[in-house]
């Protein structure tokens, strides 16, 4: 019973704390985007910098476009956040009492943690291509999640599969760095601690954001074409260019996406929008584990009352 307990104090902490985060910085994530999805030659560039995105929302009084597929991308967070640290605490404790290992290295910690995000990839993925297209969408003429999904096939809505399942080791060199300086940090508070029921070690905020910030940093530099890639094959279809809109429905592989950067806009092209992926993940890595470090002891709290409530309310019911 503990070990799920724990499993699911791990996924609900880290789900809200990617439903903040992800609120906080929808604007910023709309427009890096929006800018990652043009692939055009360097004097056909519609925006040359991820400002541009911004301040066309502003003069064209559209600065609410900007949340446009707010709602899907929060679901998908919570979703793929909560599967991601309940699938990853699980595998983890489960090495751990196969291998009878009182801790687990760095080559282990990287197979867990694919593990988990290439079950939370396959559940997520059609609200992943369906928030990526809203966000791609001309300013004004995003639609709903249902009508967003329901323009292509079923098949369309699991665009960038295969290149977000090779994306989990985004997450897995991300966590896996958090996870082994963590461990570290609490080497020597966790030889002081004496209780029968301990609860999780927890960072202190500054530590928690100071230690996402430098491993999704890392994570992002090493897989950032990948990335460009990916918001390529999910964008919305241009309504500018008929001849480019036909273009870019048949970049339907990676290696399509590949090419076409390559062509347009060179070996430079394949970090184009690097800065503001950096600013934003690592902005977005940050606050998420820093709120989830802050409210695990409390969601742990709670789950322990529960589950002592389940237990004194048991026999009750046997009896009656």
């Amino acid at each position: 019973m503990a070990f799920d307990l724990e499993s699911l104090s791990e996924a609900t902490s880290g789900a809200i704390g990617a439903l903040f985060s992800t609120t906080a910085l929808y604007p910023l994530d709309t427009c890096k985007t929006k800018y990652q999805a043009e692939v055009r030659a360097h004097h056909q560039r519609k925006y040359k910098n991820v400002a541009d995105v911004f301040w066309e929302a502003i003069s064209s009084r559209q600065f609410l476009s900007l949340y446009q597929g707010l709602g899907t991308k929060n679901l998908q967070s919570f979703i793929s956040q909560f599967i991601y640290f309940y699938g990853y605490s699980f595998f983890k404790r489960l090495y751990l009492e196969k291998s009878e290992n009182k801790s687990i290295g760095p080559k282990a910690n990287l197979i867990v943690a694919a593990a988990a995000g290439a079950c939370t990839v396959i559940v997520t993925q059609p609200l992943d291509t369906a928030s990526s297209r809203m966000q791609t969408s001309a300013i004004g003429k995003s639609r709903g999640l249902w009508k967003t999904l329901s323009e292509g096939t079923w098949s369309e809505a699991f665009d960038g599969l295969g290149i977000s399942l090779l994306l989990t080791s985004n997450p897995s060199i991300q966590y896996t760095v958090f996870d082994q300086l963590k461990q570290r940090l609490l080497q020597g508070q966790l030889s002081k601690r004496s209780s029968t029921e301990a609860f999780p070690e927890a960072l202190s905020a500054f530590s928690a954001f100071i230690l996402g910030a430098v491993s999704k940093c890392v994570a992002t530099c090493i897989t950032y074409p990948a990335i460009r890639c990916k918001v390529m094959l999910q964008a919305a279809e241009s309504d500018e260019n008929e001849v480019e809109k036909v273009q870019l429905k048949t970049k339907t592989t990676i290696s399509d996406a590949l090419h076409a950067i390559w062509r347009r806009e060179g070996t430079l092209g394949f970090f184009k929008g690097l800065k503001a992926q950096i600013l934003k993940t690592v902005l977005s890595s940050a606050m998420l584990l820093m709120i989830k470090e802050k409210i695990t002891k409390t969601t742990w709290v709670l789950m322990l009352a529960l589950r002592r409530y389940l237990f004194l309310t048991r026999p009750r019911i046997k009896r009656v």
